[in-house]
């Protein structure tokens, strides 16, 4: 119940509510607090000069708010009349509760009656410190207004089940515990509160002060009053006036202004509004409880924020200091190189000073002798070797030649450090920023039940889960290499559909997917397994030649077509894609639609039509080969030629790329020896022809038994 503290208290005083009016406006204030914020208005606009008038419709009349701007848009903190003398600009203030109030002009005469029958000054208005809507009261004054029974009873529920001590009513900030009460003015008091605003002199001084517990138990052994009749005081409310939404007495219906309305039994309005109010009770409790769970969600982000700071501080230091440990271990890469350098000059040096003190050594000797022999005296003996000498010290002097006395190595090191790109990452390292009310799209799943594969192509097929809330702006598919070897992206786009073709014969491979949008990428589906068609591949080191003819009976054979998404624009299918013809007198290009990179394979293509001897070209091309040049004119095809076929003939070609080689056959004869040799990577199968040539392609035939039997033999 601490929660509904804040209802039970004057938006004026801030207390507990004591003796509570209601305001036209459903608003309640306390009587004496109503009291003090009354205002007094010029003559004109009193009720009875509107009525005389004609302008007054009601008991109480609302002031127009472009004349009375009690309450500022702006939030100004002051409230003025305009154009009233008689009300001054007066400082608006704000209540315990933080509400602005309007304190009166001047403060009110000093009285001994109470506030409900203290005579209330001429012509006032009050305005509710709430809404801030005002209202010109009449001759009967704050009578007028009805007693709030109903919330006086829950205020005294609410004091009674509170356990703790009796508080003072009066102090302004931290409520000290009450030491007395005055059971005339029914206000609990601190002693200091007591000495300042209740006083033992004058008037107060025949007051009757209580302990605080007698006083709480005199308020509830206080008979409940009875609400009666704003209009008529002595009678009590009967009926309840269906037009005015009010409680009235049997004298309003006979002689007030309710005669004409409708009006109920007090009791059964009563029980309809309180069935009213419990249903509408019911749904702000959702609401309530809603709110409630939201909160624990906040509480719970709150945590997890501060998990996730440190996790991320974690994180954060531990990439900073990875980068560290890697410009450390670069800086001891560098270094080393340094010193390897440092040693290779000073052994180059070194070795040079070790070579020229020799030789040095060897020319000072030799130049020592050769003076010594100068100054013998016999010509004879000087002549016989004279010769000798004069060749050694030429062919000395000639060693000591260009380039000799020259280092070999220079002191420079022609080592330079350009640490300028990783400064400029360092000052560009920063967060990269993701918005929080844009999340990542969930994990899409494959649908297995559409995923295939065919030969060496694969189909796979996925879609976003039924209860995801974020849309992905495309999707990236990622496979192996078929060798359990790193993922590669295959695809990337908005399709939830994909066929990769050229996938190795007999292999397996792996895939997964993801989502992405503009705020990340989601996390990978699992993972599915595939595995391509085998094909036609044989083993030809130890097999018989009857064992490769069972092995190859069951193994399976590829089936493909012409492909037109990679052909040349003149090229003209037909049959399924299996026949092609062409529009243009120049040759083109067209290939079929499976690669292959391992295995044998064989197939052959039928001359429908051969008009005028052209030139058709047959063979293998890379996927990027040129398609407006005769097959075989550039470095991404090998191909035959055959201007001699005629109308009906069969060419045959066979690939084998476990031998890495490619031949050809006319008519089931192998036109030659192997014709390309060293053949090695991916390839499609092509032709090239123009408008007087039209084959048709065969496919899914097995090797020729010969080829398997010399395969065998070799």
């Amino acid at each position: 119940m601490e929660e509904m503290e804040e209802e039970l208290k004057c938006p004026v005083c801030g207390s507990f509510y004591r003796e509570p009016i209601i305001l036209p406006c459903s608003h309640n204030l306390c009587q004496a607090c109503a009291r003090n914020i009354l205002v007094q208005t010029p003559e004109s606009e009193s009720p009875q000069s509107r009525r005389a008038s004609g302008s007054g419709v009601s008991d109480y009349d609302y002031l127009d708010l472009d004349k009375m701007s009690l309450y500022s848009e702006a939030d100004s903190g002051y409230g003025s009349y305009g154009g009233f003398a008689s009300a001054p600009t007066t400082p608006c203030q704000k209540s315990p509760n933080g509400v602005r109030v309007f304190p009166p002009a001047m403060p009110p005469p000093p009285t001994h009656l109470s506030p409900a029958l203290a005579p209330v000054p001429r012509n006032s208005c009050i305005t509710c410190p709430q809404c801030h809507r005002s209202l010109i009261l009449d001759d009967r004054g704050l009578r007028g207004f009805p007693k709030n029974r109903v919330l006086e009873g829950v205020i005294d529920r609410y004091q009674q089940s509170k356990a703790a001590a009796l508080k003072c009513q009066l102090c302004e900030k931290a409520p000290k515990e009450a030491t007395v009460m005055c059971e005339q003015c029914d206000v609990f008091y601190c002693d200091p509160c007591r000495l300042r605003c209740h006083p033992p002199r004058g008037p107060l001084a025949k007051h009757r002060l209580v302990p605080p517990a007698q006083g709480r138990v005199s308020r509830r052994l206080s008979p409940r009053k009875v609400s009666t009749c704003t209009d008529h005081e002595l009678e009590n409310h009967s009926m309840y006036c269906v037009q005015c939404k009010m409680p009235v007495c049997y004298q309003c219906l006979e002689e007030g202004k309710h005669s004409s309305h409708e009006v109920k039994a007090l009791g059964a309005m009563w029980k309809l509004h309180k069935s009213q109010l419990s249903q509408a009770l019911n749904g702000l409790s959702d609401r309530a409880k809603e709110a409630k769970e939201f909160l624990v969600q906040l509480r719970t982000m709150v945590q997890q924020i501060q998990e996730n700071s440190v996790e991320f501080e974690a994180c954060l230091v531990a990439q900073c200091d990875a980068l560290i440990d890697a410009l450390n271990r670069r800086k001891a890469q560098l270094l080393a190189r340094v010193n390897k350098e440092h040693e290779h000059k000073l052994k180059v040096v070194r070795d040079q000073i070790s070579h020229c003190t020799v030789k040095l050594r060897q020319t000072t000797g030799l130049m020592e002798y050769c003076l010594e022999v100068i100054k013998e005296n016999d010509p004879s003996g000087f002549l016989q070797i004279s010769d000798a000498l004069i060749r050694r010290v030429h062919l000395t002097e000639d060693q000591w030649g260009k380039g000799t006395l020259t280092p070999r190595m220079t002191t420079d090191f022609d080592l330079s450090l350009d640490n300028s790109p990783l400064l400029q990452s360092i000052h560009q390292l920063d967060f990269v920023q993701v918005k929080a009310s844009s999340p990542v799209p969930a994990t899409p799943i494959l649908q297995l039940e559409e995923c295939c594969t065919h030969n060496n192509s694969a189909t796979l097929s996925w879609k976003q889960p039924p209860l995801s809330t974020v849309a992905a702006e495309g999707y990236i598919l990622e496979l192996d290499d078929g060798s359990g070897g790193q993922f590669r992206e295959v695809y990337v786009g908005k399709e939830t559909m994909c066929t990769v073709d050229g996938l190795h014969f007999n292999s397996t491979y792996n895939a997964r997917v993801k989502a992405f949008n503009k705020t990340g990428v989601s996390p990978y589906s699992k993972t599915l397994v595939l595995q391509t068609s085998e094909g036609c591949n044989f083993e030809t080191q130890s097999a018989s030649y009857s064992q490769l003819v069972d092995i190859k009976k069951l193994l399976a054979v590829a089936w493909f077509a012409f492909d037109p998404g990679s052909a040349h624009s003149d090229i003209i299918f037909s049959n399924d894609n299996l026949t092609v013809t062409c529009s243009s007198y120049d040759d083109r290009v067209v290939l079929g639609k499976t690669g292959f990179s391992k295995g044998v394979h064989y197939w052959e293509l039928t001359i429908d039509r051969y008009d005028n001897h052209p030139d058709p070209a047959f063979g293998v091309a890379r996927i990027d080969v040129m398609k407006d040049v005769m097959l075989g004119k550039d470095d991404k095809a090998w191909a035959i030629t055959e201007g001699g076929i005629t109308k009906g003939a069969t060419i045959g070609v066979l690939l084998d790329l476990n031998r890495k080689t490619l031949t050809f056959f006319i008519n089931n004869e192998q036109q030659g020896p192997i014709a390309f040799e060293n053949v090695e990577g991916l390839f499609f199968p092509a032709v090239s022809l123009n408008r007087n040539v039209q084959v048709t392609l065969h496919t899914g035939l097995p090797v020729p038994d010969f080829y398997s039997s010399r395969a065998s033999i070799a």
